[in-house]
C-alpha cells in the first residue's frame, strides 16, 4: 500500500501543473509580502525573502484522468498539493530542502504531512473531500537554510 501511495504521488507530481483542476475557487488570502501574486494555474503564489513559492492544488481524480489512467483502488486522499520554489535573484528552481504542510479542514480537523521532493518541486496527497474552505499552512527551509512560512485558503466546491 505504501508503494502504491508513493507511486501515485510521484506520478501526480510530474503532472501537477498541467492537470490542475480549474473547477475550484482559487482565491488566495494571506501572505507576508507585497510581492505576493496570483496567476494562471497556481492556487497561491507569494514571494518570501527572495524565494517565490508557488502552490498548486489538484484533485487526484483529475490528475489521473489527464494522464489517461484510472484512480488506483484504496487511495483515500482526494487532492495533491505541490510547492515549487524559485530563487528570484538567480532565477534557479530550488529542489533541495524540507517542507511541511498543515491542512485545516472546514470541520477544523487537521492533516500535517512532510512534502516529498519530486522532479523539481515538493508534493504530498491530502484528504479534502468535504466542500468548503480549507486553510493551508506551509513551513519550508530551502537550500539557503532560511525557514519561511506561507498560508492561504483554498475552496473546494
Amino acid at each position: 500500500m505504501k508503494r502504491l501511495m508513493l507511486a501515485t504521488a510521484t506520478i501526480l507530481a510530474l503532472y501537477a501543473p498541467a492537470a490542475y483542476a480549474a473547477e475550484h475557487d482559487h482565491s488566495a488570502q494571506g501572505g507576508h509580502e507585497a510581492g505576493m501574486t496570483h496567476s494562471g494555474n497556481a492556487a497561491h503564489e507569494e514571494v518570501l525573502d527572495g524565494v517565490k513559492a508557488t502552490f498548486t492544488v489538484q484533485t487526484m481524480a483529475d490528475a489521473m484522468k489527464a494522464m489517461g489512467m484510472e484512480m488506483p483502488k484504496g487511495v483515500r486522499e482526494t487532492h495533491h498539493i505541490s510547492l515549487s520554489l524559485k530563487n528570484l535573484k538567480s532565477g534557479k528552481t530550488l529542489t533541495e530542502g524540507d517542507a511541511t504542510i498543515k491542512v485545516l479542514a472546514p470541520d477544523k480537523s487537521e492533516q500535517t504531512k512532510g512534502l516529498m521532493a519530486m522532479h523539481g518541486h515538493f508534493g504530498a496527497d491530502f484528504v479534502m473531500g468535504a466542500k468548503g474552505t480549507y486553510g493551508v499552512m506551509c513551513k519550508f527551509k530551502a537550500s539557503d537554510g532560511k525557514v519561511r512560512q506561507a498560508k492561504f485558503r483554498y475552496t473546494v466546491k
